[in-house]
């Protein structure tokens, strides 16, 4: 295919690489414009030190998204990328008495969860994964992906694949705390997998129950990453580049250009007014830069922002270099709070950092066998992470606020036993005003809208916004947060950008 069909990808976050290395591969001429120094958005690194630490999402899961894409490209993830299953897919505690492991092997975790538990709950989660894995299956590619986001058309698209028993059964309307209190007897494995709608950026309390499909998402394998997830954007990055991608770092935009009341290319903010012509523009930002009128008033008129009510949860971050001892980490560790329910009213309702906070780390060099790669450090690469309200852009929080949350934190850790020593400057703290600066527009939400109550998976915008030539890519766009579904987001936007400008979709 020649040459000539011109595309602008606004953002190197994985929606736009995974757009830029689709569209090249179709043949287009693709400029990939991102205002950061690297590529992949929040799926940023943090220098602590001589250390390189991930400071975004630390879990890998539905590799077949990126096997598929490394594919289109005529490369193979295998060969990019060193990846490791892990053998555990996370440690949860809650005191000093013991922690419970989940494993990749599901009867071994239904093991686990009966010497926890006991009283039957092994079982119990055997029936509950059942039920994710029939959740997962009649989603998968009737909507998560699939360009259409509509109730109407997924109910017709679920009967045709012969999953409308399945679909019947869902039950989107109770949250997804009731939908685990009748799995469950033990409130620590409700809590446990209520956990999983912080992927989504919501409280188990509000999101629907239809989200404990993420259980199955990663019992069908969670994968280590040698060198931490920041090289997954990198070797996009890479593919992209191969594919005659021309990607321009430090370069802001700061209009989307129109002419005939569609989308003919942008403007940068430098001082010569740059403009490149495209005929098609991608736009891998959240919807709420695009409708408050970060690229111009026109692309503004093409989305609706997300209202800060509806907002997904914010964090704030710690990420160091630290002596960890006492508890036996893994790669991926959840300390959990002793009240889920004031956690997040804190948060969705008082809008401010919970008092009792559940605390993630990822730690980075454990875990599967994979080599440590710290380059001149001493200690572990941590990064911690507490859930926070996206008030980033109302309100900046205050010193003291982020150490009374970061000594909450630490007696969290103490009460189940970790311990962690660091010097003073090998800790680098990121808030919701941080978040805001770095993804204007959003307030901190990391996920885009929150998803709470049964229709807001329905309200997320598909790949064409209201303005022909413009694009949609990124977690806060269909099919949703998280590093796969940013991915899709850009394949599903390549597909429309291929058919309307009458290269073929699929």
């Amino acid at each position: 295919m020649p040459r000539g069909n011109k595309v602008a990808v606004i953002g190197a976050g994985i929606g736009g690489l995974s757009a830029a290395v689709a569209l090249a591969a179709k043949g287009c001429d693709v400029t990939l414009l991102e205002r950061a120094q690297a590529p992949g958005g929040k799926m940023r690194e943090l220098a602590v030190g001589d250390a390189r630490i991930d400071a975004g999402p630390t879990v890998f899961t539905m590799r077949w998204v990126f096997e598929e894409l490394f594919d289109l490209a005529g490369a193979s993830l295998e060969d990019e990328l060193t990846l490791a299953p892990a053998q555990i897919i996370a440690r949860h505690a809650w005191d000093a008495t013991g922690y419970l492991d989940l494993f990749a092997d599901m009867d071994e975790s239904a093991a686990a969860i009966d010497a926890f538990s006991g009283d039957g709950e092994g079982s119990r989660y055997l029936r509950f994964m059942e039920e994710a894995r029939n959740i997962h299956c009649t989603l998968k590619s009737s909507f998560i992906a699939n360009s259409k986001t509509n109730v109407l058309g997924l109910t017709g698209r679920v009967s045709r694949e012969g999953r409308l028993g399945g679909w019947l059964r869902l039950n989107p309307y109770a949250s997804l705390w009731q939908a685990l209190g009748k799995h469950f007897r033990d409130p620590r494995l409700r809590q446990l997998f209520g956990r999983y709608s912080t992927y989504a950026g919501s409280s188990p309390f509000l999101a629907p129950g239809t989200l404990m499909l993420i259980a199955h998402v990663e019992q069908e394998g969670v994968w280590l990453v040698e060198g931490g997830m920041h090289r997954l954007a990198v070797a996009l990055a890479t593919l992209a580049e191969r594919l005659g991608v021309d990607i321009r770092y430090g370069t802001a935009v700061a209009e989307i250009l129109t002419q005939g009341a569609r989308a003919a290319g942008v403007r940068l903010d430098d001082p010569e007014g740059t403009r490149i012509p495209a005929h098609a523009v991608v736009a891998n930002a959240d919807i709420s830069a695009v409708g408050s009128g970060l690229f111009g008033s026109d692309a503004a008129r093409a989305v609706t922002p997300t209202p800060p009510a509806q907002r997904s949860l914010s964090a704030l971050t710690w990420n160091m270099v630290a002596q960890a001892s006492g508890f036996p980490l893994v790669r991926h560790t959840v300390f959990f709070s002793d009240d889920y329910r004031a956690e997040f009213d804190d948060i969705f309702r008082r809008h401010r950092l919970p008092e009792g906070p559940t605390v993630y780390i990822c730690a980075q060099d454990r875990g599967a066998g994979l080599p440590v790669t710290q380059a001149g450090t001493d200690g572990d690469r941590l990064l911690l992470l507490v859930n926070a309200p996206p008030v980033g852009d109302r309100r900046e929080l205050s010193e003291a606020e982020i150490e009374r949350c970061y000594a909450s934190t630490c007696a969290l850790l103490e009460r189940c036993g970790l311990h962690i020593e660091h010097a003073p400057d090998a800790r680098v703290a990121t808030s919701p005003s941080h978040f805001e600066r770095l993804f204007p527009a959003t307030g901190g939400a990391l996920y885009g809208r929150a998803s709470h109550g049964w229709q807001a998976s329905f309200s997320r915008p598909g790949a064409r916004s209201r303005l022909p030539g413009l694009y949609l890519a990124g977690g806060s766009t269909h099919p949703g947060a998280g590093v796969p579904m940013a991915a899709l987001s850009g394949r599903q936007a390549t597909i429309a950008v291929l058919e309307d400008l009458g290269l073929g979709g699929r």
